[in-house]
């Protein structure tokens, strides 16, 4: 089992969820050209599900991606956005340019194809007691349900398929989110955070505006730090407003303590949300072995280097950043629990990926 130390939600009651989407003629141009895509459908029908369902797909949702032509799940897939309206891609398929079916949803999803495809119909006996009653992306019998494109897993049956793939899968989810880029984990972080139902609309705002570095969370930092911590910059226009502990790892009140964050210059707050620096509580700067030494140089950083002492409340944050992003490859990623279809699955939180080091 991967490392679920840096999980993209911290909230225990998020989990991401799991997707079944059954390819006909156009599974390998949305593998390839990695994305989904479904007509809108108003009428009450299989179709609308599954147009219905695009539009629930949040950043970090996985997807089991099956063919009809060769009947197995040959790739997976993880969701990189929300949907938004796009236009038929698919220029050779007259029937999806008739009026009315033009338009649909698209979500970005980056896929990788299986070593060694799942055929359902080899193990239907133990998918067959997870399968939902109604929109189930399988028949009974393991052959991909023709009237859904997309239907949703419950988390008890991606356990069994999870399982049924192997391990293989944990290491392509991971490189998957990994060259996702930096904001990754933090769009699955928010997406999770939108998705809550114990905050009011005010509260989810004044938190997402505080991973921008902005709203109450800047007004309270500007109490705290008054300038660039290295440059000495005090014109705020130019200076990014940053948590120590990470914004997607902290609580609700982590998010807006003006004690958990710094103003840097961008080139600095690169570096600092990266683990390339970091501080002691000293206000001794620390470097990374990672950092190529050019780096300093052409951005004028000479060691040792000693900035003002950081406050006490800014010290527990600090060890924070010190423990587990400075220096540290942050990842992870943590799967339903395993089972056999003749025991109940326990539901599981499912952490998605979190940040790696490197440039977008």
């Amino acid at each position: 089992m991967l490392s679920d130390r840096a999980s993209a939600a911290e909230d225990p009651s998020y989990s991401p969820q799991y997707w079944w989407v059954n390819h006909k003629r156009t599974h390998q141009q949305e593998l390839d050209g990695e994305f989904l895509w479904s007509p809108k459908r108003k009428q009450i029908s299989a179709d609308s599900e599954s147009s219905n369902n695009m539009t629930r797909m949040v950043p970090g949702d996985v997807v089991f991606a099956y063919s009809f032509d060769t009947g197995t799940v040959r790739a997976v897939g993880v969701a990189l956005g929300r949907a938004r309206e796009a236009p038929n891609p698919f220029e050779f398929d007259a029937d999806r340019r008739k009026p009315g079916v033009h338009r649909g949803w698209q979500i970005a999803v980056r896929f990788a194809e299986l070593s060694q495809p799942l055929n359902p119909r080899s193990c239907a006996a133990e998918l067959a007691p997870w399968l939902p009653e109604k929109n189930s992306p399988l028949r009974t019998n393991g052959d991909g349900n023709p009237a859904l494109y997309l239907a949703s897993v419950p988390q008890k049956l991606a356990a069994v398929l999870l399982l049924l793939i192997g391990e293989e899968v944990d290491t392509l989810l991971d490189e998957i989110a990994q060259r996702a880029g930096s904001h990754f984990p933090d769009d699955v972080a928010e997406a999770a955070l939108l998705q809550r139902t114990d905050l009011a609309p005010a509260e989810k705002i004044d938190l997402v505006k505080a991973r921008r570095g902005q709203g109450l969370f800047r007004t309270r930092l500007e109490g705290v730090e008054t300038s660039c911590r290295l440059t000495g910059l005090l014109d705020r226009r130019h200076l990014r407003a940053i948590h120590i502990k990470p914004w997607r790892m902290s609580s609700d009140a982590e998010k807006l303590d003006g004690c958990n964050g710094l103003l840097l210059s961008p080139h600095l707050e690169h570096l600092f949300c990266r683990g390339y620096i970091s501080f002691a509580d000293s206000g001794e700067l620390l470097v990374s072995r990672h950092l190529n030494p050019a780096v300093l140089d052409k951005w004028g950083l000479r060691l040792p280097c000693q900035v003002d002492a950081f406050r006490p409340e800014q010290c527990r944050y600090l060890d924070f950043h010190r423990s587990e992003v400075f220096e540290r490859h942050i990842g992870g990623r943590r799967r339903p629990v395993e089972t056999d279809a003749e025991a109940p699955v326990d539901a599981a939180v499912v952490v998605a990926p979190a940040a790696v080091h490197g440039v977008d």
